[in-house]
């Protein structure tokens, strides 16, 4: 793409630190259309996916962070349009021009893509901005303005790959070399490149688990002024003024510094103008020589121009975090005219250890612009990590399982990820699972397309991520909006042995609360229930023969789905809806405020109690719907109706074999279930009225959350609830759960969690629901080998992939580290602002594509009173055309939308001008908020041209909004 003439000039060189496709980029994951994508400088794309990247680096997810995060950073002056457009005719729109190129809107389109609240501010001083930009951010974060700030540059200069002229004592290189400090060096070469580091307070980062790879201990910044030669020249006394002043912030004796990287441009006049102003601000403090490395990445990838100082900065940080002193490229022998020998300055020509010292390692960073503007940092090793928490279980189980949780914009970006994650835990087997689950959590954004693996190792991570073992990983699309999470409370018959052991080991929320419920029901069952469900000796077996006692059974059960849905609650996980059986019914009163707890622990005991006084029964699951059940035998009846094909009918145990052959007779499968209740009305009378009486003395309050009526089937009133007859008439009406669970579906789009011991639940609600909605169970059944723990941690994951909010840190309650994990990897396209192929200044093979049109598509759309232009349909097929030229994209659907394709308030007022010019109409750009879709669009325009009747709903609010 380089004219033959300007490659046959003798003085060309054909060298340049070229940064790899810089014409590629996301566009979608950052809501961009083709078309704007295309019209953006490719420096501040580049900038927009590198400030991602490095969040993502330092696990901050922006949306969870609670502090404000701040962006300074610079570019360099944008060369992208001159290069890429040849036909003035096909600009868009001139402020669209400016928005996309002007470097003003660097750290702003970062900040407002990102949805970074801090100060957004753009650094301009030559080739010292990016480190005056870190230098302001250390400023901005002692000063309060942000809590966490990104601060760097970028520099991509077009033709891309293009060399440069060299001139005798000009800045650029003969040979194509940077030879800085070399006695054979003309100059610098020029480079490409984009940087930008996450910095934040240490004692904050410390306290936060945050990976730290250095510590910026003091930072300068300050200007030539007048004092030189010219205009681009060094000055000696400001750079040492500036050097010095840096290690004073510091608090730092030079003699402790043993690596400066420099400036290190490699020109005749700037590296002997540096050795001088390095050597007066070290010679305040020593007179020993020969004992500071100095270096300049300059010879490895060329000079960034704008972007030099961050290169040097994360080189020296990439030294101090690996403790190796790295090599100056092409360096033989110093120039003469610094007289290296005198300084405390030696340049390294191979890599070598970083020896420790009485000190922790530490170095300085320079970086000088042109124009005088100075800047100097002093950096020190990071602190020692603290150890990793242990992963043993405290209930003795084994390592403890933890969830691992990906998410990305689409499903193959989905995919890269998971292999992206697997390949590096196969890299690092000894990584922690738990720092890397947490990271994963709290560290990175939830997108549309998730996926899920509870694993206890590396290994078993590695297996589950690739599918070549179990677990595997559970995969999901939520919704556009998370549905309800409704809890699904048991009832009798979900105890069974050793149901809580494991979460009172591991979870200190469930036992807070378990405790508390103990405490109550002390007194009101003269024992103590830890005894009966786990003891000291055996926390698994415990009394389980007890737990069949309806007097125990009961209460005990109400504690343990208490204490797990505040568990639930405390890890946000709030339900829209209660739906109980049976028992379950108080406890979804008593978290819907109709009782307090303590009233709610004492009506549950007493009810306990009531029932076991009365002879023991037998239960019995028939499937059959209620209207076949025919006529029971003497004292049995209808317990409850589990599902339209599935009721429960009790009695007594001479009977059951009877009503076990009637129906066995009759091809109806019938199984026993593990529990008593009353099987007759009549014997339950008393203890009902003596319920009621109870419950009359006993406040009760309307529900704050709606749940379900086992009596009726239907929502609960408010007269119902706060009815102390109710609750009498609870106790012997059968359970009419299936009818309960057809109202939860009917009135919502829900996910169903049963919060309590086993699954029965979930089974019965799997029958009823298909796979329609999610159904997740918080603990194993009964008969699983599964861990507690496990089960909890997949329920978790479960309702995550469909769009339930998490509150990850208050699930980590133990402290853990975040640590870098493998990017988001950016499925980047080509965007480029070209007309016709092989255009000078073009990438090599480059191509046009749909993307770079820029208003050149009109004749596409049919005009005004043209034949096919006249019908609804033909409508609908001009204004998809209209919004694919505009927004850069192949074709359009009826159901997308303008906004998600990318388009926006400006791109708004153009499409608005199209559609005037197009069809004659007047559409407010309030119309396109409110009607969205291309087809809505069509319609609007159909209607305002009278093509169909009437005209689409529009608020007829004031036009404040619409900006």
């Amino acid at each position: 793409g380089i004219l033959p003439h300007v490659v046959g000039n003798p003085g060309y060189v054909r060298a340049k630190g070229v940064l790899e496709d810089p014409d590629l980029f996301d566009a979608g994951f950052f809501g961009y259309s083709p078309a704007d994508a295309a019209t953006i400088d490719p420096q501040q794309r580049l900038f927009l996916e590198c400030a991602w990247e490095a969040l993502e680096h330092a696990a901050i997810d922006p949306g969870g962070c609670k502090g404000a995060i701040g962006v300074y950073g610079g570019s360099s002056s944008g060369t992208y349009l001159a290069h890429s457009l040849h036909d003035l005719a096909h600009l868009p729109e001139f402020v669209e021009i400016v928005l996309g190129n002007d470097k003003d809107q660097l750290t702003t389109r970062t900040s407002y893509k990102l949805d970074l609240k801090g100060p957004s501010v753009c650094v301009q001083s030559a080739c010292s901005t990016a480190l005056v930009a870190v230098h302001m951010a250390c400023q901005g974060l002692l000063s309060g303005d942000c809590d966490i700030a990104l601060a760097g540059g970028v520099s991509v200069m077009f033709p891309h790959r293009e060399g440069y002229h060299a001139q005798d004592e000009g800045i650029y290189s003969h040979d194509g070399h940077c030879r800085a400090f070399d006695a054979r060096a003309t100059g610098t070469v020029p480079g490409d490149g984009v940087g930008l580091v996450v910095l934040k307070l240490l004692t904050a980062a410390l306290d936060d688990g945050d990976p730290v790879h250095a510590v910026i201990k003091g930072t300068a910044v300050n200007n030539d002024g007048a004092a030189k030669a010219g205009f681009s020249a060094p000055g000696i006394a400001g750079q040492a003024a500036v050097i010095r002043a840096a290690q004073q912030v510091a608090g730092v004796d030079p003699v402790t510094i043993s690596h400066v990287e420099t400036h290190g441009t490699g020109t005749a006049l700037g590296d002997p103008a540096e050795i001088v102003g390095l050597t007066r601000a070290f010679r305040a403090r020593t007179d020993r020589t020969g004992f500071c490395v100095i270096g300049s990445v300059k010879s490895n990838i060329g000079h960034l121009n704008v972007a030099a100082g961050i290169a040097g900065l994360i080189k020296t940080v990439l030294a101090l975090e690996h403790r190796i002193l790295p090599p100056t490229l092409h360096f033989t022998s110093p120039n003469p005219a610094m007289d290296l020998d005198s300084t405390p300055f030696f340049v390294n020509t191979e890599a070598t250890p970083w020896p420790a010292g009485a000190t922790p390692r530490r170095a300085g960073v320079s970086s000088f612009g042109v124009g005088g503007t100075n800047a100097h940092a002093i950096l020190e090793e990071a602190p020692a990590a603290a150890r990793p928490p242990t992963e043993a279980n405290a209930a003795g189980i084994g390592p403890v399982p933890h969830l691992l949780v990906l998410s990305a914009r689409t499903a193959t970006a989905l995919d890269n990820i998971t292999a992206n994650l697997a390949a590096h835990l196969s890299r690092n087997p000894d990584l922690s699972v738990g720092d890397i689950a947490y990271t994963t959590q709290v560290g990175r954004k939830a997108f549309e397309f998730r996926r899920f693996l509870v694993c206890r190792d590396s290994a078993e991570a590695v297996r589950g991520l690739t599918g070549h073992g179990v677990p595997r990983t559970q995969t999901a699309r939520p919704a556009t909006a998370a549905p309800a999470v409704v809890f699904m409370l048991p009832g009798q018959g979900a105890q069974h042995a050793g149901m809580i052991a494991e979460l009172y080991q591991t979870q200190p929320r469930f036992r807070e609360e378990f405790d508390r419920c103990c405490d109550h029901l002390a007194a009101d069952l003269g024992i103590d229930l830890h005894q009966l469900l786990f003891t000291r000796a055996d926390p698994v077996v415990g009394w389980p023969g007890r737990l069949d006692e309806t007097e125990i059974t009961q209460p005990a059960l109400f504690a343990v789905e208490y204490a797990l849905a505040q568990l639930w609650y405390d890890w946000g996980v709030r339900p829209r809806a209660l739906i109980g059986h049976s028992l379950g019914e108080y406890v979804a009163a008593c978290l819907a405020g109709v009782f307090t707890l303590r009233d709610a622990l004492t009506l549950v005991a007493r009810r306990g109690q009531l029932m076991q006084r009365v002879a023991k029964g037998v239960m019995l699951s028939v499937q059959l719907p209620e209207r076949d059940l025919g006529v029971l035998p003497e004292g049995f009846s209808v317990a409850a109706v589990n599902g339209p094909d599935l009721c429960v009918v009790s009695g007594p145990d001479p009977g059951l074999r009877t009503l076990e052959r009637e129906f066995a007779s009759r091809g109806v499968p019938t199984r026993r279930l593990r529990t008593s209740r009353a099987f007759h009305s009549a014997m339950m009378a008393p203890a009902a009225r003596e319920l009621r009486e109870l419950a009359a003395d006993i406040p009760a309050r309307a529900p704050a959350i709606p749940f379900v009526s086992n009596v009726t089937g239907d929502w609960i009133t408010d007269e119902q609830a706060t009815d102390p007859g109710y609750w009498a008439t609870h106790t012997v009406s059968p359970v009419r759960f299936a009818a309960g669970l057809a109202t939860v579906l009917r009135d919502r789009r829900c996910t169903l969690l049963e919060v309590g011991p086993g699954q029965a639940l979930c089974t019965l609600a799997r029958q009823a629901v298909g796979g329609e909605t999610t159904v997740v169970p918080s603990l194993r059944h009964p008969r699983s080998q599964a861990l507690d723990a496990v089960t909890l941690e997949e329920a978790v994951g479960h309702l995550w992939s469909v769009g339930t909010p998490i509150d990850w840190h208050r699930r980590n309650v133990r402290q853990r580290r975040r640590v870098p994990l493998p990017a988001y990897p950016f499925e980047r396209q080509r965007y480029w602002l070209t007309l016709a192929p092989g255009a000078p200044g073009d990438p090599p093979g480059a191509k046009p594509i749909p993307a770079a049109r820029v208003e050149k598509g009109r004749s596409a759309v049919p005009p005004v009173g043209a034949a096919g232009a006249g019908q609804s349909d033909d409508v609908q097929c001009a204004v998809g055309a209209i919004w694919a030229d505009l927004l850069g994209v192949p074709a359009v659907a009826p159901d997308d939308d303008f906004f998600l394709l990318g388009g926006h308030s400006l791109l708004g007022t153009r499409l608005i001008a199209r559609l005037r010019e197009a069809f004659g109409v007047e559409i407010r750009l309030r119309d396109l908020f409110e009607l969205p879709t291309m087809a809505e669009q069509a319609a609007l325009v159909a209607t305002l041209r009278g093509l169909t009747g009437g005209r689409p709903a529009r608020s007829e609010d004031n036009e404040e909004g619409e900006l």
